[in-house]
């Protein structure tokens, strides 16, 4: 259980009866304020140190370069990189794999291969967690070759791949649509002892579905049960996602339910990819019920909920209905996009609304959101099916100034 709210405050505690830290005590405060994303406050623990006159040690430095890469300054955790170096201290593993996570989560894939030269050259041994950093990062660059390469120059060093390297090209390869590959991989992870994770199967499963193999998805989310591995939320969302995608929905709410049956409650992801295919479906009321539900237990909608059943009300001819949801979801503090406005123009236009759909389309013009070429096709069509050609052409000046080029179907209606 991770406590650091209390940690704090026991340090407190020790000051205020003169109990002075040591630099361990201060090194778990400033692992504390990173883990709480206050890596600032971390860097006041190091003041303390040297104003206590201690000398901060490698950890102290591992921990603050910890704190930064979480933050996502990464830039900043290589300066105080080098710095240490210039200090005359000898970074260890841990060192090196925190900077190389970071600069891997950032794309900057070349800089990390050039770390893992430079330990070679001071004498620091890459362990499992550095290759697994850079493997992940080359998969997730599409340079799926390039992290099997090293792959395979990793286990002729020694060095035994774990279920995070497995998992991490197991995802690469399955995003690139290499499923022949990515599958035997799998048997070679039984093969070996190495027990897939909840994380590996979820991948495996969610890859299938999106690429329409929704039975050997099926077949994946039986073994990992076989296997004593319990499906989380992920896993049943990306099982429901998938049978929405077919078309079946009474087998994503049959998924659904067999997921409440066994206690593994749904998030709001989960509602809101059955509540979006029941849109797309037109079954407007099971997508109220599941709003209600989700709203019922403590849930939040969210912009893809929202968005789900705008599309839905504008789908089935109730565009009032749908600006209602759109007032909720400014009211709750989510931005619409583009899409979402060129929806309920579109359920306007349609509706004979077109008052309604310009008043729409000019709101969106003052929140300074871009109409594109899709929401003009949308408005200049109602327009002239309103039979106001004149203001066609007034529109038309409007794609100029939004630097959009006009179409084969602007320029049909403009005739």
């Amino acid at each position: 259980m991770e406590q650091f709210q209390t940690v704090i405050s026991l340090s407190n505690q020790m000051e205020l009866v003169s109990i002075k830290p040591d630099v361990y005590t201060c090194n778990i405060l400033i692992n504390c304020f990173s883990r709480l994303d206050r890596v600032d406050l971390g860097f006041s623990i190091l003041g303390k140190i040297l104003k206590l006159g201690f000398q901060p040690d490698l950890v102290t430095f591992n921990t603050l370069i910890n704190g930064l890469c979480r933050d996502g300054k990464i830039g900043h955790a290589v300066d105080l990189f080098d710095k240490i170096v210039a200090m005359g201290h000898q970074p260890n593993v841990r060192t090196y794999n925190v900077i190389v996570n970071g600069l891997c989560k950032i794309e900057k894939l070349h800089v990390a291969m050039g770390l893992l030269k430079r330990m070679a050259e001071k004498g620091c041994k890459p362990d499992v967690v550095t290759y697994n950093a850079i493997i992940d990062g080359l998969c997730k660059c599409n340079q799926v070759d390039k992290a099997f390469e090293l792959f395979k120059e990793i286990k002729s060093q020694g060095v035994l791949p774990n279920v995070v390297t497995h998992t991490s090209l197991i995802h690469g390869l399955c995003y690139s649509s290499n499923w022949k590959e990515a599958l035997a991989l799998f048997r070679e992870m039984l093969d070996r002892n190495i027990a897939p994770s909840v994380v590996t199967f979820t991948i495996l499963v969610d890859e299938l579905c999106k690429d329409g193999m929704i039975i050997k998805a099926q077949s994946i989310l039986s073994r990992m049960i076989q296997t004593g591995v319990e499906p989380d939320a992920v896993t049943y969302s990306s099982l429901i996602d998938g049978y929405g995608l077919h078309g079946q929905m009474h087998l994503a709410r049959k998924v659904f339910d067999v997921m409440m049956r066994k206690g593994c409650n749904p998030n709001v992801h989960t509602y809101s990819i059955l509540i979006n295919w029941y849109c797309k479906k037109k079954c407007i009321y099971k997508a109220k019920q599941l709003l209600y539900e989700m709203s019922s237990i403590g849930l939040i909608p969210n912009h893809y909920t929202y968005s789900s059943l705008i599309y839905g009300f504008c789908y089935t001819k109730r565009p009032w209905e749908a600006l209602k949801f759109f007032r909720d979801m400014c009211a709750t503090g989510y931005l619409p996009d583009v899409v979402t406005y060129s929806t309920l123009v579109h359920g306007f236009c349609e509706n004979g609304h077109l008052n309604i759909a310009l008043s729409l389309f000019h709101e969106m013009k003052v929140t300074k959101l871009k109409p594109n070429i899709a929401t003009y096709n949308i408005i200049i069509e109602g327009m002239c099916k309103a039979g106001s050609f004149k203001d066609v052409k007034q529109l038309l000046s409007g794609l100029f100034i939004d630097r959009l080029q006009p179409t084969v179907y602007n320029i049909y209606y403009n005739n």
